[in-house]
């Protein structure tokens, strides 16, 4: 399986370059927070039935490694390297610049999957960004302009019953608003491409509970890692790929 992202330089879009776009104010709809927690709520229900806590957990407890030979169905998947976008979105005067990733998931487990993509960013900082919240309709439609080679299906659209093979595969976008001019390094971590998991345990052995008194479950993640060597003149160029591969989170 390949999980490398593959090689490709990243554009150079600066908002000065980019011409005023006619208003659509009238059908501009953003994704919103309820919608994005209800695919995380049924993408933890469908794989275990436990707690869907915080992915961030403490360090004080032990996290484990997932198996060395797949023990439940796992997507293939690859993906490639971010790019940088400006986009003028309703209620801003001056366009507003995005990151996004995208990717395709296959389905070669032999039987029909259930998909529910959850992906976060981790920024310099230690931040977390849930990818796709919050963003505006017309970042979407500018992307699936730009990326016209694969039809890149929408966030909320993805999410549901995955076929069997290379030509039922599904290509999606993780998308997330830029909030430093200068990234730096920041791990992508996409939950949801396997069956994998496995309880979070304390210190004292015992498995983590949350809370409500719920087991905490850890699930198989792919773990990508970049660095942005550009800055506010040449932001997102170019864009490093670091080390990636599975872990539990």
């Amino acid at each position: 399986m390949n999980t490398t992202p593959s090689n490709r330089r990243s554009s150079l879009f600066v908002p000065q370059r980019i011409a005023r776009m006619t208003a659509r104010n009238s059908a501009r709809i953003i994704i919103s927070a309820a919608a994005i927690a209800a695919v995380v709520t049924a993408f933890s229900a469908t794989l275990t039935g436990t707690s869907s806590s915080s992915f961030l957990v403490s360090t004080a407890h032990a996290f484990p490694t997932p198996a060395i030979a797949p023990v439940a169905w796992q997507l293939n998947f690859t993906s490639e390297l971010p790019r940088r976008i400006t986009v003028e979105v309703p209620g801003s005067n001056v366009p507003k610049a995005f990151w996004y990733v995208t990717y395709t998931a296959t389905n070669n487990t032999g039987t029909e999957q259930m998909f529910f993509p959850v992906i976060e960013i981790v920024d310099k900082s230690g931040n977390v960004t849930l990818a796709n919240k919050g963003v505006a309709t017309r970042v979407f439609e500018r992307i699936q302009e730009r990326e016209r080679a694969r039809p890149i299906i929408f966030p909320l659209q993805i999410a549901g019953t995955i076929l069997q093979g290379e030509d039922q595969a599904k290509f999606g976008v993780a998308v997330w608003e830029e909030t430093d001019a200068r990234p730096g390094t920041f791990q992508i971590y996409f939950a949801g491409l396997s069956g994998e998991v496995q309880p979070l345990v304390g210190s004292d052995g015992k498995p983590a509970v949350d809370a409500e008194g719920k087991t905490i479950t850890l699930r198989k993640t792919m773990q990508l890692e970049y660095t942005v060597r550009g800055d506010e003149l040449y932001a997102g160029d170019p864009v490093v790929a670091g080390a990636s591969g599975w872990v539990m989170r």
